[in-house]
């Protein structure tokens, strides 16, 4: 192991020069101009190396510096030390980039690194997909070149990055921009989508707003006849009108609350059981006898039913599912209209059918007929007690099922209603025959 060059190693290394010298001067004489000559050789010798070591700075593309004897040694080799160093440090400097833009890769979040200026240095993937930059293409280039929004550049030129910055992109997301100081001339940006979150505040905004006008509309009733009841004895018949109106006012409201909460409970149940047999057509059994005294004879209802077709599932969802839409089908429909529920097995798995051959729907309301309080025809969904609230019930029900309500249909022609649920969830006949020699 070398040390470091010291004076006594210098003074012993310029003795050594001239030990030959003395050697000499003591035989032959002329010891001046052999001090002369060592001086000369040791300048040389040191002139020398120096070049060797301007070659290998300036020239040389090999790693490890030039071997260097006496005192060059110790500085050749602290010089290699010293470019090990170096690249131990690149390696460690390499090492935590990387970490970094693999951490910053990874982030919910679009990040972009810009100078106090405000020229781009370095993005993330998500910054390229949900601001549009380029990259390596946009190196170096101003963010408001790329940014072009007149309260960005207010924003951003103001300097006063307490507050986030909330925007509306021209690709329809809504992205909550915050900036905070990265290093010495550097500002680290991160950029949020939170489209999800305004579309969520705006559904519960329009959630309560359908809730507070479907309950107004029952409760105003029942508080003006119970004013009137108040101010006035009535008499018969009006009296009797009156409680038929409350009551019938009272159940709506009943079913409405109804029907929110098992939304609600549907909606909770993140994780279901869905090894529990479901006996479908005993199910259908209970509808068909239902809708048949619901009905009173305005509609030719038929069941077509797999007898044998039991699935796994949540019992409580694919009953709402199933009743839901055998009631929308009596209920929203008008007298004389066929209506044919079918229950059965095809390559796809159990398919459920309910279709009829009613008014049918227009083709702008198809897509939104699964929201929560949409109806097709306001008027007479309210004077059939209808909420809005059954197709929503059902798709979130088959969605915890992995199935899609599908709805075909044709003005003038009928609707359709079709769920179909995976071949895995069919309970084998082997089971379905045990269970029912057990029941």
């Amino acid at each position: 192991m070398l040390e470091r060059l010291s004076w006594k190693r210098l003074a012993g290394e310029f003795f050594l020069f001239c030990l030959p010298a003395l050697i000499l001067g003591i035989f032959v004489g002329h010891f001046g101009w052999l001090l002369f000559a060592s001086l000369l050789a040791a300048l040389g010798w040191n002139y020398y190396n120096q070049l060797k070591l301007s070659h290998w700075l300036w020239l040389d593309r090999s790693i490890t510096p030039p071997n260097g004897r006496w005192s060059w040694e110790p500085l050749f080799y602290g010089l290699n030390q010293m470019q090990m160093r170096n690249r131990r440090r690149r390696r460690e400097l390499g090492q935590l980039i990387k970490r970094f833009r693999s951490g910053a890769e990874s982030l919910p979040d679009a990040v972009v690194l810009t100078t106090e200026e405000g020229n781009i240095f370095w993005c993330n993937g998500l910054a390229q997909d949900l601001l549009g930059f380029r990259w390596p293409e946009d190196n170096g280039q101003h963010i408001f070149n790329l940014l072009r929004y007149p309260e960005f550049r207010t924003w951003i030129q103001t300097r006063d990055f307490s507050r986030a910055l909330n925007l509306q992109l021209n690709n329809e997301h809504y992205v909550e921009f915050r900036v905070m100081p990265y290093s010495e001339g550097q500002l680290l940006m991160v950029a949020r989508d939170v489209t999800q979150m305004r579309q969520l505040e705006g559904a519960r905004r329009n959630f309560f707003a359908n809730v507070s006008h479907e309950l107004r509309t029952p409760l105003t009733v029942l508080q003006g006849y119970l004013e009137m009841m108040e101010d006035a004895k009535l008499e018969e018949p009006f009296r009797t009108k009156a409680l038929d109106t409350m009551q019938e006012q009272t159940r709506r409201m009943d079913g409405l609350v109804k029907q929110l909460l098992t939304l609600s409970k549907i909606e909770a149940s993140a994780n279901i059981d869905m090894h529990e047999k479901v006996d479908i057509p005993v199910m259908l059994g209970m509808l068909e006898r239902e809708v048949q005294s619901l009905s009173s004879g305005r509609h030719e209802v038929v069941f077509r039913v797999n007898e044998k077709l039991k699935v796994f599932g949540n019992e409580d969802q694919l009953r709402s599912a199933v009743s839901n839409l055998v009631y929308n089908a009596v209920n929203h429909t008008p007298a004389g209209t066929r209506i044919e529920v079918s229950w059965q097995q095809t390559p796809h798995g159990a398919q459920f059918q309910i279709s009829d051959n009613g008014p049918g729907i227009a083709p702008q309301h198809l897509p939104r007929l699964t929201e929560r309080f949409y109806r097709v025809d306001k008027a007479r969904s309210r004077q059939t007690g209808g909420s809005g609230l059954g197709l929503a019930i059902v798709k979130h029900a088959l969605s915890h099922h992995n199935a899609k309500l599908e709805v075909m249909s044709e003005v003038g022609v009928g609707t359709r209603f079709i769920f179909t649920l995976a071949p895995k969830l069919i309970v084998p006949q082997e089971q379905a025959s045990q269970s029912d020699v057990k029941g």
